[in-house]
C-alpha cells in the first residue's frame, strides 16, 4: 500500500472508541467526540469508505467525517440541534457558530 493507493479499514472497536487505519496511520474516534457511533452496528462501523484522501463516509449510517475532524476534534466542538421534533448533532466552525442563534441553538 503507498500514498498512490491509501485504504481505510477498522482495526479495532472497543468500549471507548474506534480505531482506524487510514493509509499508513492510525486514527481513534472516540465515543466522546463522535457520538454517532457508539449504538451502530459492528458491521454498520466496519463499512467506511475513504473517498478521497481528506474524507471518510459510512454509508450504511450516513456518515461523513472530513479526516481533519478526526486529527483535531478540538476544532470541531459538538453541537445538537433541536428543531421541532428533530435532534441533529453536528460539527460546527466558528463561523456556523455565530448562525447558530437564528437556528435555534445557543
Amino acid at each position: 500500500m503507498g500514498i498512490d493507493d491509501p485504504t481505510v479499514e477498522v482495526t479495532q472497536i472497543d468500549k471507548q472508541g474506534i480505531w482506524l487505519l487510514i493509509g499508513e496511520n492510525e486514527s481513534f474516534l472516540s465515543f466522546k467526540d463522535f457520538p454517532w457511533f457508539r449504538d451502530a452496528s459492528i458491521s454498520a462501523v466496519l463499512n467506511v469508505e475513504l473517498v478521497n484522501t481528506r474524507h471518510l463516509h459510512w454509508p450504511d449510517l450516513d456518515i461523513d467525517l472530513a479526516l481533519e475532524s478526526i486529527e483535531h476534534p478540538e476544532r470541531f466542538p459538538l453541537v445538537a440541534v433541536k428543531t421541532d421534533s428533530v435532534m441533529m448533532s453536528f460539527f460546527y466552525s466558528r463561523e456556523l457558530y455565530g448562525n447558530l442563534d437564528r437556528i435555534g441553538g445557543r
